[in-house]
Parts: C-alpha cells; sequence; structure tokens
C-alpha cells in the first residue's frame, strides 16, 4: 500500500531550524525564535486533516515515510517511520521525531534527520515569509 498527501506551507523570518532531534510543520501562522524545531507555518494541513488512507499507512506495523521538502529548487528529503501506536490527533502540528517518542502531535518517528541537519541554503529560503513550502508526505507499508 501506498499513500501521499501535499501539504502547502510557508517560510517564516523566524526559522531557524536548529533542533537536533525533531522538525515541525505547522499551521498556525505566528513564530517566536523559540520555535527552533520549526520549518514551516501556514500549513493548509495538520495531522488530523491527512486523509483516512494516507493516516492508514502511517499505522501501519512496518510503515516507510517519505517526507519531500520543496522551497523553489532547493529538496531535501527526509526518512521515517510510522507506527501503529501513533495518536495522529493534533489539530495544529506535525512533527516528525529522531528518536521513539510519541505524543499527539507526532507524524513520524526515528527519522534519519531533523530540522538541525537540513542545509543551511534550504533554511535561508525557508526565513523568507513569502516562500511557498510544498510537503510531500509519502506511506509505503
Amino acid at each position: 500500500m501506498q499513500a501521499e498527501v501535499i501539504i502547502r506551507a510557508f517560510g517564516h523570518e523566524n526559522i531557524r531550524a536548529t533542533h537536533r532531534s525533531t522538525l515541525e510543520i505547522t499551521r498556525e501562522s505566528h513564530l517566536t525564535r523559540e520555535g527552533d524545531c520549526i520549518i514551516a507555518v501556514s500549513a493548509d494541513k495538520a495531522i488530523t486533516d491527512l486523509g483516512e488512507e494516507l493516516r492508514k499507512g502511517l499505522l501501519g506495523e512496518n510503515a516507510r515515510v517519505t517526507i519531500l521538502i520543496e522551497a523553489d529548487s532547493v529538496v531535501e528529503t527526509v526518512l521515517a517511520q510510522g507506527s501503529p501506536q501513533l495518536l495522529l490527533a493534533h489539530p495544529f502540528d506535525m512533527v516528525v521525531r529522531k528518536s521513539s517518542h510519541i505524543c499527539e502531535r507526532t507524524l513520524a518517528i526515528k527519522a534519519n534527520r531533523a530540522a538541525y541537519d537540513l542545509s543551511r541554503k534550504l533554511v535561508r529560503k525557508l526565513r523568507n515569509p513569502r516562500q511557498e513550502v510544498k510537503i510531500t508526505l509519502s506511506v509505503r507499508t
């Protein structure tokens, strides 16, 4: 089974992308400098909006998650895993974690990259509030 969804979001002048164990996409439009894991704001979807097929895929025992982050011609990929324990219940945020920690905001775990690991070229793009960010979320079980 494979499912995919595209999330549209925007950059923000306060994006720092320095968190070493997570990255986050949020529907919120406001971002303080303390939100060092956030890579995109004003997203058109949160975990609760991902659709039944994708959500079911994320809950698969062997779910493999690919997150493609695109800002203009700069493209980065994050690989992670789903889990039957995911709650998928947050109406604003999606967090991808290097760890296995799960809460209502967790989209995927055991990721190969966090915000800190993204190229600084991409992060510079993400600091532009007018920069549209396309996030393609794919799940394969």
